[in-house]
């Protein structure tokens, strides 16, 4: 019974694990979001000044766009030093659950040897208990008969 108390942990913990990586994959995936986010604003802003440069007029307004730009900027290098930071917590979480998990599949592998041994070593004493039986009842057949010729 403990035996199958064991399995049933160790798939509980395979489902934890799995959630884990689903959630690191989660956050990974967020954090993708914010540099492609970073890399369009650079972006914005090469075609911003670009544009300055091609039409004079449009730097009375240039000013108030890099303000916002730089806000913007500032807000993504925040929430990306976030995300790291969770993706850190989670890559530990998930690191420290497949410890945990190995364990007990550890665990478990070492008492599926154990009891494969100790079959084997009652089935080998069942073997050679017959073979002791066999070998008795030649030598007894030998004694009684002689030859094993039925004493012709």
């Amino acid at each position: 019974m403990a035996d199958k108390g064991l399995r049933g942990l160790i798939r509980l913990h395979k489902h934890q694990v799995d959630e884990k990586r689903r959630a690191l994959a989660d956050l990974e995936r967020t954090e993708q979001e914010i540099l492609d986010r970073q890399q369009a604003l650079r972006e914005e802003m090469v075609r911003e000044q670009a544009a300055v440069r091609e039409d004079p007029a449009l730097g009375l307004t240039f000013g108030a766009y890099v303000q916002r730009h730089k806000e913007q900027q500032e807000r993504l290098a925040q929430s990306l030093a976030n995300i790291r930071k969770a993706i850190e917590a989670a890559r530990d979480d998930l690191s420290e659950a497949f410890k945990e998990l190995k364990t007990y599949e550890i665990t478990q592998a070492n008492r599926d040897l154990r009891e494969k041994h100790e079959r084997d070593r009652k089935e080998q004493e069942v073997l050679d208990e017959i073979g002791l039986t066999l070998h008795r009842r030649r030598e007894q057949a030998e004694d009684d008969g002689g030859d094993g010729s039925g004493g012709i």
